[in-house]
């Protein structure tokens, strides 16, 4: 334990105090790595700081008549290795302004020696206002201890803090708070790289029990509230190992960081795995262990905040209402379910399953009794293969799902409360449980939840408008329940090894089976788990213009219903991944496959006749030009040197937009650059047009590259006269604001300067990794197959995106001689999966040995 530090003049000992800080600091740093002592390090760092402040109080010389007073997280005595020391310098309401330049001497003092001080000024009048206007600073005060100078003020103090306290009013505060707080992390324990201070189950919700408990005078510690009868000694005990493992997890990560980091970025996990003799096993990585342990307490800590924040607003609002009876089996009290007796759900565990459905049933009641909430998790066990097995609960898990309302917030609850995993094992199996492929940022059990979400959007009318089509086609859909099951299963192979869509698919036939659907659904159900990836595949890889890519898409679905129940679990199942990945794009290019396929289906004389579809394109085009008062033969010279394959490529609207801006250019000398943005939402187009040239992607990406901007897809063509016709869609990822005029005016410009044949050919950009890339690398993968009995080869690559990809892409093809006939770029969070259609320079196809180099020229710069 620290000294107390020699009271000698400031001048002389400024720089040793500096390095004493640093030494006790160190100390403190080893004495923890050798022991894991957490409440020895949070108390010791506080006492040594507490000595460092008063020596230092004392040296300025400052009037007794002002105080020092630690508050926050310092004042309560628990001192991160990095966090800041909160400080309220405590005046009286009539002081001399001498004081104001001690005080900042004294502060400066602070800073010089290394303390990341956190301070305030005030009198005890400015106290009581600001406390009545900001909840953060109410809080802080709460949490006030004495340090130095006048003790009769910091007892004014006390007692005035105590006489302004309106217990009612502080709660509903903090309430409000955190459920703000949980907004941010999308009100889930379970993203990948959580807070451990912030997030929903992290050390902010037990922190604000205590907050609110002192305001009652109940205590500030898990023991006082166990006496108190709020807990049970054991689940104080249980609080308590909780939270020091999540302490212990962030003084660990303040000391890796060597700054105030309270996130468990990937940068990290490793590094804190290893530290905690976690060792990677043929099953988990060494951070995914270390990862499911603080899973598990973040759930513990988030049922025990749900459980005691009921039982402190029945202390704060004592109603003495009388109890509701709802069935033979439950009541409600203050629109809160409960048991009617004690041992209801041990002596009669359907009811476990009974209860929420009930808080389907009536949408008044808001929760359940924190009597019934400690119950379920101390019965949850009960929930195993007798109980999986008896057809009552059967029929009620089903009767769970076929809701109308409440679906989503029921399973939430089972899953949080430890009952789905039971009922659903395979489902235990995936709580809390990583996903590394750098574009989920949930647990997959999470992911799944959100998926099942994402479907109960298209079914609420006052949510329509997100998705008019998926709402349409969600109301029509005879039995929503079926896409649930199939959320429910889509992922629940993972981790397993093998194809997961494969894996979860028996499992799921095996579920269905059990509970006695249908053999219909069943396969609907197992047929939905097993193609879940085949939609998003297709819509983002495959050529969408052409027939053939329609015709046999069609042909997988074999049925409209399944169509329909596919398009919308793929809808939900991309926005449910991540924030950042779902955008107006994939919405378009799902919507047109989905609709294509259906229009197919529809029309059984439908088929894929390329000469027809030409036509049709073709007469939609020249509908369109003619609003514009083109006529047919000043656009024909152009249209015969395009070729059939034109026609297949691209879209009537698409077709209408080149014919219109190159009927003046058909032979130019420049190349003509036009942007636009696209009329389905989903970025800029940008139609480039002049002379082939090898090295025309190349310059194209790079030039992209340099606006980061991201290229979606690129379409590539050219005429029978040797004219390049490429069509490129970009997206802005920033959030910055732009003037779109200017915009495409400055792509327009600066794009055919770049293309001008004296202008150098840019290097790519090598800029840094992501660390999310660095610390998760995912291994690159490249697959090239022949496409049919064409010339052309596909070829996809997998890989961790980064800056300037595409063009060390397009520098590598130009090597090769590759010449690109489209590109489908993909980007999932930090995942690029892009795919390209090529062939050789002149069209021919590539030989095994060409084949062969690009392959191993490309794993080489991945």
């Amino acid at each position: 334990m620290p000294q107390a530090l020699p009271d000698t003049p400031h001048a002389s000992l400024a720089k040793d105090w500096r390095q004493q800080l640093h030494a006790r600091q160190q100390a403190l740093q080893e004495a923890f790595e050798q022991s894991g002592n957490t409440t020895a390090l949070l108390k010791g760092h506080s006492k040594f700081v507490d000595q460092l402040l008063q020596a230092l109080w004392q040296d300025a010389g400052l009037n007794q008549d002002v105080c020092l007073i630690a508050v926050g997280g310092y004042g309560r005595g628990e001192l991160f290795p990095h966090s800041d020391v909160d400080l309220l310098i405590l005046l009286p309401d009539n002081y001399d302004s001498a004081l104001d330049r001690q005080i900042e001497a004294l502060v400066g003092t602070f800073w010089d020696i290394g303390l990341a001080v956190g301070h305030s000024v005030r009198t005890l009048s400015e106290c009581a206002d600001e406390a009545s206007k900001d909840i953060t600073v109410q809080t802080n005060l709460l949490e006030s201890r004495w340090l130095a100078g006048h003790k009769q003020l910091y007892a004014q103090f006390q007692a005035a803090f105590a006489a302004n306290m309106n217990t009612q009013a502080f709660f509903e505060a903090k309430m409000l708070e955190q459920r703000q707080r949980h907004a941010k992390f999308n009100h889930t324990p379970y993203n990948l790289e959580p807070n451990i201070k912030e997030s929903p189950g992290g050390l902010r919700d037990l922190q604000t029990i205590l907050w609110i408990t002192r305001s009652l005078s109940l205590g500030s510690a898990w023991s006082t509230l166990a006496k108190h009868g709020l807990i049970s000694q054991q689940e104080a005990r249980q609080i308590r190992r909780h939270e020091q493992y999540l302490q212990m997890l962030r003084i660990r990560l303040h000391y890796l960081a060597k700054r105030r980091e309270d996130r468990l970025i990937f940068d990290f996990q490793n590094d804190l795995a290893k530290q905690l003799n976690h060792v990677t096993s043929r099953s988990k990585r060494a951070s995914e262990q270390l990862m499911h342990n603080y899973y598990r307490s973040a759930k513990f800590i988030h049922l025990m905040n749900e459980i005691l924040l009921q039982l402190l607003r029945e202390k704060i609002y004592p109603n003495a209402a009388p109890a509701v009876q709802i069935n033979d089996h439950f009541e409600a009290r203050n629109n809160l379910l409960d048991a009617r007796y004690s041992a209801l759900l041990q002596k009669n565990p359907t009811t476990i399953l009974e209860s929420f459905l009930l808080l389907e049933q009536h949408p008044e009641l808001t929760g359940m009794s924190p009597t019934l909430l400690r119950t379920l998790y101390r019965v949850k066990k009960l929930v195993n293969r007798d109980f999986r097995q008896n057809p009552v609960n059967k029929q009620l898990f089903l009767d769970i799902l076929k809701q109308p309302d409440g679906v989503t917030h029921a399973l939430r609850r089972m899953n949080r409360y430890g009952i789905l995993g039971n009922y659903i094992p395979a489902f235990g199996r995936i709580v809390g449980q990583m996903q590394h492929d750098l574009f989920h940022v949930y647990t997959v059990d999470e992911h799944i939840l959100n998926v099942l979400r994402n479907l109960r959007r298209f079914a609420l009318p006052e949510l329509a408008h997100e998705f008019p089509l998926c709402s349409q086609l969600f109301m029509q859909f005879d039995k929503p329940y079926l896409l649930y099951l199939g959320a429910l299963f889509h992922d629940i192979a993972k981790g397993r090894g093998g194809d997961h869509s494969t894996l979860g698919a028996v499992d799921a036939k095996r579920f269905c089976k059990a509970h006695g659907l249908n053999r219909e659904d069943s396969e609907l159900v197992a047929w939905l788990v097993e193609a879940h990836l085949i939609m998003s595949s297709t819509a983002q890889k495959a050529d969408l213009s052409d027939p053939l890519v329609i015709e046999n898409f069609a042909r997988q679905m074999g049925s409209e219903r399944r169509l329909t129940a596919l398009y919308l679990l793929t809808v939900a199942d991309i926005r449910g991944t991540s924030p950042a990945v779902w955008n107006a794009w994939k919405a378009k290019l799902l919507e047109n496959l989905f609709t294509a396929a259906q229009r197919l289906m529809r029309d059984a004389s439908a088929n894929a006749d390329c000469n027809i579809e030409i036509k049709l394109r073709q007469q939609q085009a020249e509908e369109t030009l003619s609003y514009y008062g083109i006529k047919k033969p000043s656009y024909q010279p152009l249209w015969e040197q395009l070729g059939s394959s034109y026609f297949l490529k691209h879209t009537s609207q698409e077709i209408a937009w080149h014919s219109r801006l190159l009927l003046p250019h058909l032979n130019t000398e420049k190349p003509i650059v036009r942007a636009r943005l696209s009329p389905a939402g989903d970025g800029i187009q940008t139609m480039i047009y002049m002379r082939d040239r090898d090295d025309l992607f190349a310059r194209i990406c790079s030039f992209f590259d340099r606006m980061s901007y991201n290229i979606q897809e690129a379409r590539i063509h050219t005429t029978r006269h040797g004219y390049a016709l490429d069509s490129f869609l970009v997206a802005d990822q920033s959030s910055k604001s732009v003037v779109y005029r200017d915009l495409l005016n400055f792509i327009e410009y600066e794009l055919t300067q770049k293309l001008m044949p004296e202008q150098p050919l840019e290097t790519p950009l090598q800029g840094r990794l992501n660390r999310q890339v660095k610390h998760m690398p995912i291994s690159a993968t490249i697959h090239l197959q022949r496409e049919g009995q064409s010339n052309y080869h596909l070829l996809d690559i997998v890989a961790g995106d980064r800056p300037g990809l595409l063009s060390q892409l397009a520098h590598t093809f130009l090597a090769h001689g590759i010449h690109l006939h489209t590109a489908k770029i993909n980007t999932l969070g930090n995942r690029a999966e892009d795919t390209f259609l090529i062939s050789g320079k002149s069209g021919q196809a590539l030989t095994d040995s060409a084949l062969q180099k690009l392959k191993e020229d490309l794993s080489r710069q991945l």
